[in-house]
């Protein structure tokens, strides 16, 4: 829902899997119609079951699970910048700490490179690309899962009119968070670098029948949003006013319903989506003068209608 560069609230937010693993078990639970998002991402293209396989910010696992529960022969490396939330990946061999904006591989060494919900998270996100692409193969295909901007727009509503009750009169509040590498903005971030990207999106909601799963999933984001308060307003004060608009909306309707738009962007030069597209450019010949149409005779022309 939220994103941020800032080092000091990812180092909070990763420190280890807490918050993470909340917001995943919320998904998990909440959310209308039921979808394993993992396996909705790597059903978008189409395994050999041989590849090899880079996670790029492989936090707990999740895509390694799914891999490995589906096709068994894949080989995989995952890393992530933060080491504690490594700690419950069930891979440990095969991972590493490493910077997404200096991936430690050779050229050309991956089938797929999968940036799953972390290329907002990257200082250099044009930068993280070309690291991406110069670790994959020629036909390989990154896989960038990610948010729509539009995303969770009660929430957000939430947020901002808690601000606004907050805050002194006649204050304007404009902001609205930011998502630097959405469902919209990644497009055009990785046709600068790959020849072709396709879009898949996931509509959703999450439905909740209790404030507490809505509170506790809103509290996981305290790190990350906590920072772009104004000065005079407390994260603690703000959440009084938002769980106090949750329980009237939860009075009147029984449940408090947020719409979620989630997808993932495949990017490749020649693999994929695009490999017979790209075959047959390749093998297509410009036809010599001799087999053209010769318009003396009328070959080729159109025939008037009697």
């Amino acid at each position: 829902m939220f994103s941020s560069i800032d080092p000091e609230a990812l180092r909070q937010q990763y420190a280890n899997d807490q918050f993470l693993r909340t917001r995943q078990t919320m998904h998990q639970e909440y959310s209308v119609p039921k979808v394993h998002f993992p396996d909705w991402v790597l059903d978008r293209i189409e395994w050999r079951g041989d590849e090899v396989v880079l996670d790029v910010g492989a936090g707990t696992g999740t895509y390694y699970d799914s891999l490995r529960t589906r096709w068994p022969d894949v080989k995989y490396y995952g890393f992530d910048k933060s080491a504690g939330i490594l700690k419950t990946h069930r891979a440990p061999a095969t991972l590493a700490v490493a910077d997404a904006e200096h991936l430690p591989f050779p050229d050309e060494t991956f089938d797929v490179v999968m940036a799953n919900h972390v290329l907002y998270h990257v200082p250099n996100i044009e930068q993280a690309i070309s690291e991406c692409r110069r670790v994959l193969k020629p036909d390989g295909l990154l896989v960038t899962a990610t948010n729509s901007q539009h995303t969770m727009p009660e929430f957000q509503a939430l947020f901002r009119r808690a601000l606004i009750l907050l805050s002194a009169p006649g204050h304007v509040y404009n902001q609205v968070p930011n998502n630097p590498f959405s469902l919209e903005s990644g497009v055009p971030l990785l046709a600068r670098q790959f020849y072709a990207v396709v879009r898949h999106d996931l509509p959703s909601a999450f439905v909740f029948p209790s404030i507490e799963p809505v509170m506790d999933y809103l509290q996981s984001w305290r790190s990350m949003r906590e920072p772009e308060l104004p000065g005079d307003i407390k994260w603690d004060e703000l959440m009084v006013v938002v769980q106090d608009q949750i329980d009237r909306v939860m009075n009147h309707f029984g449940e408090l319903i947020v719409n979620k738009i989630s997808g993932v962007l495949i990017a490749t030069n020649s693999g994929g989506f695009i490999q017979e597209y790209v075959r047959r450019l390749q093998t297509h010949t410009t036809p010599s003068p001799d087999e053209l149409p010769n318009p003396d005779d009328g070959a080729g022309q159109p025939t008037s209608a009697p």
